[in-house]
């Protein structure tokens, strides 16, 4: 691939795209009153020419066909910039009985976006099975401008550098992302290529879904994203968060970050190109489910925990992310060491807390070891730290549609939770309930709450 052309031209950079124009595409009419599938043939107009914005949420779907079949081996590229900065919704209604918003609210994310077509099936089909889907949703998608939303939407103030293409997709992705009061300015846009999607199929009768992914390209590239505006979007920021896409270009912000000691959040999904050097730069970490033992190949999740928090002297906390089952934290205490702490091997005080969780009581609630331990883990070592487990919400059948994004509106939660200096208690309630309330809508944008959502005034108070 030859390199992408300079985006530090002054005029690519202040390129609107509001002026793009989309092409002549075939539309998939995806009726949710209706379980058909039906095809229309529509007409993208030139945005520009739009009395309105053009938005996603206007249209019933979109086709890829405007793709071009063939990929060009050089693109050049321009930054989404605005006439005023976005406003986020979530502070627009302030509650006598809310805490107020974190003093330092910026925060600047970095990874994927994109589109996600989502349709939900009695049951997942068999291989070369027809079947019809029972309700269907075009909402943007991918873990970063999901989790960003997710923070916007509890008052915080997010900055995102990604990559999107100059087509009708790419626009829509970007309109709902300000929509939610995500400052899409670092967003680089190619001129040529496809914006990321993917398709969903949610079952309704496992609670499950399958994505199906297609990257967008040209991928991006760190010489796109220029010094000016690598310093122009760090300014101000509490936090960095990055879910370990682009890893190139992630390495360079992470870098600059850490330099400017602005504390940084790792989203470790899975084992990816370069997420090992992103993670030695990481304050805090939230992982899936297998990510601590594939990453360790320690025998046990607690064990790979000590053994990340070992290998990486920076990090503050762990946390795993176990779905219905809650989550894990482990935090390093920092400056207490001595002979005079209790020792516990960690599966077995993992063991203990269970134990103390009533099964019984359907909030998040999270139990904690209560004072400093040396935590060991055999054969891997031992450090000073706590162990707590938070609990999920228990959601009835009745009211969980869609786990899609639930992991990136738990990832949401917590980058607010560090911005409020919340303890970690109330930082795992809080996270897991912002998460449960993200499974009851299809997609993952549908029912993340506002800050003024009620449900999240005790989990705030």
């Amino acid at each position: 691939m030859e390199p992408a052309a300079d985006s530090s031209t002054t005029k690519e950079e202040q390129r609107s795209l509001g002026r793009l124009s989309a092409p002549i595409s075939p539309l998939l009419s995806l009726d949710e009153s209706s379980s058909e599938l039906t095809k229309s043939m529509s007409v993208i107009p030139n945005p520009s020419r739009l009395e309105r914005p053009f938005d996603l949420r206007s249209l019933p779907s979109f086709s890829h066909a405007s793709s071009q079949s063939s990929f060009p081996s050089a693109c050049s590229t321009s930054f989404r910039t605005r006439t005023s900065s976005p406003k986020s919704r979530a502070s627009a209604v302030v509650s006598p009985s809310l805490p107020p918003l974190p003093e330092s609210r910026i925060i600047l994310g970095l990874g994927g976006t994109g589109l996600d077509f989502l349709v939900t099936v009695a049951a997942y089909p068999k291989p070369d099975e027809k079947i019809r889907s029972t309700s269907s949703k075009v909402q943007g998608g991918g873990n970063a401008g999901n989790a960003l939303t997710c923070a916007a939407r509890l008052g915080l103030n997010p900055r995102l550098i990604s990559k999107v293409a100059n087509d009708a997709q790419g626009k829509g992705i970007l309109d709902e992302l300000e929509g939610d009061g995500v400052d899409t300015n670092y967003v680089v846009v190619a001129e040529e290529g496809n914006s990321p999607f993917t398709y969903v199929i949610v079952d309704s009768q496992t609670k499950t879904r399958t994505c199906i992914h297609t990257p967008g390209y040209p991928p991006m590239v760190p010489s796109e994203l220029s010094q000016t505006s690598l310093f122009s979007a760090l300014k101000g920021a509490r936090l960095a968060y990055f879910d370990g896409r682009l890893h190139e270009t992630a390495l360079v912000v992470a870098q600059e970050a850490a330099r400017r000691k602005i504390p940084i959040l790792i989203d470790a999904e899975r084992k990816r190109e370069g997420l090992d050097d992103l993670l030695s730069l990481a304050d805090y970490a939230v992982c899936s489910a297998k990510f601590p033992q594939q990453w360790t190949e320690a025998p046990s999740i607690p064990s790979a925990l000590v053994s990340m928090l070992l290998r990486l002297p920076n990090i503050k906390f762990v946390i795993v992310t176990l779905g219905e089952g809650g989550c894990i934290m482990l935090e390093r205490s920092i400056n207490v060491e001595g002979s005079d702490l209790e020792e516990m091997d960690v599966d077995n005080l993992l063991e203990l807390l269970k134990q103390e969780i009533d099964g019984n009581n359907a909030i998040p609630t999270c139990i904690s070891s209560k004072t400093v331990m040396r935590l060991s883990a055999d054969r891997i070592g031992t450090l000073s730290g706590r162990l707590l487990v938070g609990t999920a919400e228990k959601i009835p059948s009745s009211e969980l549609i869609d786990t899609t994004g639930a992991g990136d509106a738990f990832v949401g939660a917590i980058l607010y939770a560090i911005c409020a200096d919340m303890p970690p208690e109330k930082m795992l309630t809080f996270a897991a309930q912002v998460a449960a309330a993200g499974c009851r809508g299809l997609g993952a944008r549908t029912s993340l709450p506002w800050r003024t959502d009620p449900l999240l005034a005790p989990f705030l108070s």
